[in-house]
């Protein structure tokens, strides 16, 4: 892949909210716009109105709620994560999509799922045939039965609406730094889970030690050697700051990144110019496969998300 401005490689930043604060958030963010780097925030448009099932500041929050209009003028994406910190119903997610066009100016361009009961092809579902069956041996089941958003008969339902608004998705993480190489598929349209327009799969750092051993000085020489792209998913609100200061480790490692040549941009410009360079691929059976056993293998061994 040919990145623009002449840049070696690309690489961008997915953060979830879960367990974010306004505070950690400012200090995060504050270091990646003074480092040049431009990446993708995803929110909760709605206040919880029961109990929520993870910590984390929501839009309903109007001192949060600026903030993350702030971050977008500044060139940050803002992304949705479901609708809130618990299941909602097919009505609340359509509220939480109107409220996110209400304060960023248009529907969100990428998305990732929370474990909501109205997560989209989740749990399960994310793998077909004898994958899903070791998927659920391994899990004991426990992922069965609790997602909903692509199931048309359940008060979750929402594909059609995931479908009509939302362009690009997020499914399958893997434990290495080059997600283009991982799924040089994406973004990629699957026939069986029609439902959204386009996924993309991200790589491991759930956390800041999972962040900083995916994000190695190797890894990055190897990204850029190669011309490859990631899309590293993470949680900021996990340990990236303590006391009120951002960890050492994490302020290096991110320095060090940006003093390489690569193209920062958020996650749905990375994923766009993909798209508009070959086309939205559509996955063929056997990509499918090769695909889904590749994410299973890390999963079932690694513990990736």
């Amino acid at each position: 892949m040919i990145w623009p401005d002449g840049k070696r490689f690309a690489f961008t930043i997915f953060d979830d909210p879960d367990s974010q604060t306004e505070q950690t958030s400012s200090l995060v963010y504050g270091l990646l716009e003074d480092l040049g780097l431009r990446t993708t925030k995803a929110v909760w448009p709605l206040a919880p109105t029961r109990e929520p099932n993870s910590p984390g500041e929501t839009c309903g929050n109007p001192s949060f709620r600026r903030h993350c209009q702030q971050l977008q003028e500044r060139g940050f994406e803002i992304a949705f994560h479901n609708a809130t910190c618990h299941s909602a119903t097919r009505e609340e997610t359509i509220e939480a999509l109107e409220r996110f066009r209400d304060y960023f100016g248009h529907d969100p361009v990428t998305m990732a799922n929370h474990y909501n009961e109205e997560a989209i092809y989740w749990g399960p579902a994310r793998v077909g045939g004898l994958a899903r069956l070791l998927y659920q041996s391994a899990t004991m089941g426990r992922t069965s039965g609790r997602f909903f958003g692509h199931v048309p008969s359940h008060a979750a339902f929402w594909g059609d609406v995931c479908l009509a608004r939302v362009r690009y998705c997020r499914n399958f993480v893997f434990a290495m730094l080059d997600t283009l190489q991982a799924c040089p598929w994406m973004p990629y349209y699957d026939p069986l889970r029609p439902y959204v327009r386009a996924w993309f799969a991200a790589s491991e750092g759930a956390d800041r030690r999972a962040f900083l051993k995916t994000l190695s000085e190797p890894a990055l020489a190897q990204l850029e050697e190669a011309g490859g792209a990631c899309i590293l998913y993470t949680h900021f609100g996990l340990g990236f700051v303590d006391d009120g200061r951002l960890h050492a480790d994490f302020v290096s490692r991110m320095r060090r990144l940006a003093s390489r040549p690569g193209w920062f941009v958020p996650a749905g410009t990375l994923l766009a110019y993909i798209e508009q360079q070959r086309g939205l691929q559509t996955l063929t059976d056997a990509a499918r496969r090769r695909l889904e056993w590749r994410w299973l293998r890390q999963k079932l061994l690694r513990g990736t998300s």
